[in-house]
């Protein structure tokens, strides 16, 4: 069985950056994750303290906990393919 991929958004209130960044984010996993993963927002402006954790130093940044390595992405997530080699889950081009 897959393991269920664990992805968390830290996000500082409603900004356009955020709300994109959570699009992004949910259409990329619908694509190519559909039904094996969870996405955990966290809003730094309710729950600074959770920063600290995951050692987030700017927002949004999208931490991949489950499947190991834990990777970080920072930004909106409009890269497609940054994100998607960045959280490994498409191979590097190596063309």
């Amino acid at each position: 069985m897959e393991e269920t991929w664990q992805l968390k958004l830290y996000v500082a209130g409603k900004t356009i950056k955020s709300a994109a960044a959570l699009s992004n984010l949910k259409k990329y996993c619908e694509e190519y994750l559909k039904g094996k993963y969870k996405i955990e927002v966290i809003d730094l402006l309710v729950k600074p303290q959770l920063a600290e954790g995951d050692q987030i130093f700017a927002v949004p940044t999208l931490v991949k906990k489950v499947p190991e390595p834990i990777r970080k992405i920072i930004g909106d997530l409009s890269n497609k393919e940054k994100v998607l080699v960045g959280l490994n889950i498409i191979p590097v081009n190596k063309s």
